[in-house]
This record gives C-alpha cells, sequence and structure tokens, in this order.
C-alpha cells in the first residue's frame, strides 16, 4: 500500500485512537532504543512529556550516518528522519503504556546534519511530520522547529526533540 493512501486512510479514521491507527497503517513500532550516555529517553512533568532527541538507531547503533547533501540525498534523510520518529513513538509509548493517552503533540524538533548549502532541512523533517499526523491525526500537529547542523551523535543525520501533552 502506498504511502499516499495509507495516509489517506489515516485521515479517514480520525476518530480512532492512536494505536488503531498503528494497526491501520500496518506499523510495528520497534524497540525502545537505550539511552547512549547517562540520560533518560523521557521525562513527564505534569502533563508534558518530553523526549531526548530522538535518533534513527536500531538496537545501540546508529542505522543511518552521514550528511543531508554530502553523503546523503534528501530522500536517505527523509528515511533517517521517519525512522526516528518511529523510535520518539515507541518510547513514548514505553513510558505512557499507550500512545492513545496523548491528546496533543506540542513541538517537533527537528535537527538535520547537512553540509555546505543544503537548504532543504523542511523537506527532511516533513518525514517525522508526516508520520506523527498518519498516528495522532491532523488537529494534534505540533509547532516545528528545523535547523541545519554540523554534526549530530553517533553521525547521524536526525535528532528529534518532541513535547507530547498526555491525559491523566
Amino acid at each position: 500500500m502506498s504511502t499516499k493512501v495509507k495516509r489517506q486512510m489515516a485521515t479517514r479514521s480520525q476518530p480512532a485512537g492512536a494505536e488503531q491507527r498503528l494497526k491501520e497503517l500496518g506499523i510495528n513500532l520497534p524497540a525502545p532504543p537505550e539511552p547512549f550516555g547517562t540520560y533518560v529517553e523521557a521525562v513527564q512533568t505534569g502533563n508534558l512529556l518530553f523526549l531526548s532527541g530522538m535518533l534513527p538507531t536500531e538496537g545501540h547503533e546508529a542505522k543511518f550516518t552521514g550528511r543531508v547533501g554530502a553523503e546523503l540525498d534528501v530522500e536517505a534523510g527523509r528515511n533517517a528522519a521517519h525512522r526516528a520518529a518511529l523510535n520518539a513513538l515507541a518510547v513514548a509509548r514505553q513510558h505512557l503504556g499507550s500512545l492513545d493517552r496523548v491528546t496533543r503533540i506540542v513541538q517537533l524538533g527537528v535537527s538535520v546534519a547537512t553540509s555546505g548549502d543544503v537548504r532543504e532541512q523542511p523537506k527532511v523533517a516533513d518525514a517525522a511530520s508526516e508520520l506523527l499526523e498518519d498516528v495522532f491525526g491532523k488537529d494534534k500537529n505540533p509547532c516545528r522547529l528545523v535547523s541545519g547542523v554540523a554534526s549530530l551523535p553517533l553521525g547521524t543525520p536526525v535528532a528529534l526533540e518532541v513535547i507530547f501533552e498526555v491525559a491523566g
């Protein structure tokens, strides 16, 4: 099934919860990543859940390395952003017990490692935004900050920061 068709299905099924949308989209979340240093992946204070910089990792290794505009093209950067967003969802689910507890995505910060005069960071970031919209619905879209940076941990091309508003 094409991504466009999957997005249309998710949009039509807005009343369904995030967990149901994952099933409809055929998305199986990866195991939540473990910290690569002395920090925790998620902190909840009140009704806000803050996620540490989510990287495009699998297990305890980078799944993507390089900079957009040098070793990677925009499409590879988008794939990395999508993987980082899957990891963010996995961490949120682990912390909350269910993604249905998310009432809003407050903010999405996307850092994209680039070289030279690359200006397509928003296109790379859109892959993470699109996944979050598919899972939570357009009405829960966050505000977003996208930045180009020289390098990121483990040599990955993308790092995400996510703030969720959660129920009870």
